[in-house]
């Protein structure tokens, strides 16, 4: 089956993914932080590791301040609810996922500021709906919808203008674009592992910059001050009570090796020429509708006559792994205009290639035809 569903995970990972997390799984087993013994200490070893191969990626000062969580969601989850009290202030936009909209909304007081019809977020916008009591502003770096990328860099001015906390969700971009925390502004960076990082699912993570300004999510044992009933307060520890995934963490560091040694910006231009190849066919395919803009990732949203976009997947008779609904962000779908029938997604990543756009381009072409008898 045709793969190009890179936008929710990568589907194929670098060999030596495979071989870390075998060979830390295997033989490994080394609980980190939990004796002073040799498999204990490798294990805190790969965690370090990979923290400085993200701070490395991201251009992060201080690689403590990376915390290991399961996927982005959790990140997300523990940069709000650690932020935000109950009542108090946010800012979010209209392309959030659900990981940070379901949180704004279990707290009770956010903005939504709107998008365009592209996608897109005016950073005008997101000044204006600042309030005296507002205490966060969250931003994705890109739609996981359209893909369209938001102005995190203009954003991130705004709310240091206003000594406001800044969180970005790079979920759709880390691994193809470039981030930097400190061009950014960004106070929190929350990422997903398996996705284009290349990492094993059930990895992801979140950079702090001022760690004790934040409440973690979960507390408990961390193999540190281990003779206290309080949380400690120096990092990772703060924010790494339980078991880690050592071995999927010490894989997603093989992943990020791999972005970093093809470059951000190769891995990225190369899926966004994917993307644009089979954006460009599809304008020329009677009876389709594209959204979004040009100016985003490799992710090509579109519908296909009066279709439903859960009918054009039926159609496709199990010939392609597409995303095909609301992904998750049922108020980017109203700025687009899809909030009646979704959309379906394509989302190209670094080991597909110009024989997928032919064939998935040659999918929606018998899909049109079909329709028009």
């Amino acid at each position: 089956m045709l793969y190009l569903d890179n936008a929710a995970t990568t589907l194929k990972k670098p060999f030596s993914v495979y071989k870390t997390l075998m060979k830390s799984t295997v033989l490994g087993g080394g609980n980190a932080g939990r004796g002073g013994h040799k498999q204990s200490m490798a294990a805190v070893k790969s965690i370090i590791d990979t923290q400085d191969l993200i701070a490395q990626l991201f251009n992060i000062p201080q690689p403590q301040n990376v915390v290991f969580t399961q996927n982005a969601t959790h990140a997300l989850n523990t940069a709000i609810f650690g932020t935000v009290a109950e009542g108090e202030h946010i800012v979010v936009t209209q392309m959030e996922h659900n990981s940070v909209l379901r949180p704004a909304y279990c707290l009770g007081n956010y903005t939504v500021v709107e998008a365009d019809q592209m996608g897109y977020v005016l950073p005008e916008a997101v000044e204006s709906a600042v309030r005296e009591d507002t205490k966060l502003i969250v931003c994705t770096h890109a739609s996981n919808v359209c893909g369209t990328i938001q102005p995190v860099e203009e954003i991130g001015l705004i709310a240091k203008k206003y000594g406001i906390p800044f969180l970005i969700d790079t979920a759709q971009t880390a691994g193809s674009v470039s981030i930097d925390a400190i061009k950014m502004n960004a106070d929190m960076i929350a990422f997903s592992g398996h996705k284009g990082l290349l990492g094993p699912m059930g990895t992801g993570g979140l950079y702090i910059k001022n760690p004790e300004r934040i409440k973690p999510l979960v507390v408990g044992g961390t193999g540190s001050d281990s003779e206290s009933i309080v949380q400690p307060q120096f990092m990772p520890d703060k924010f790494h009570s339980g078991t880690m995934n050592t071995p999927a963490i010490e894989a997603l560091g093989a992943g990020v090796k791999y972005v970093l040694k093809h470059g951000v910006d190769e891995i990225g231009e190369y899926e966004k020429y994917l993307a644009d190849c089979f954006r460009d066919n599809l304008e020329n395919i009677d009876n389709v509708t594209l959204y979004g803009c040009k100016d985003s990732v490799a992710t090509v949203a579109f519908n296909i006559g009066d279709l439903d976009s859960e009918e054009s997947f039926e159609r496709l008779d199990g010939k392609a792994a597409v995303r095909a609904g609301y992904q998750c962000a049922p108020l980017a779908h109203k700025a687009i205009g899809t909030q009646d029938r979704g959309v379906v997604r394509a989302s190209f990543g670094i080991f597909n290639n110009m024989c997928d756009v032919k064939r998935m381009t040659d999918y929606v072409y018998h899909i049109s035809r079909e329709l028009k008898g």
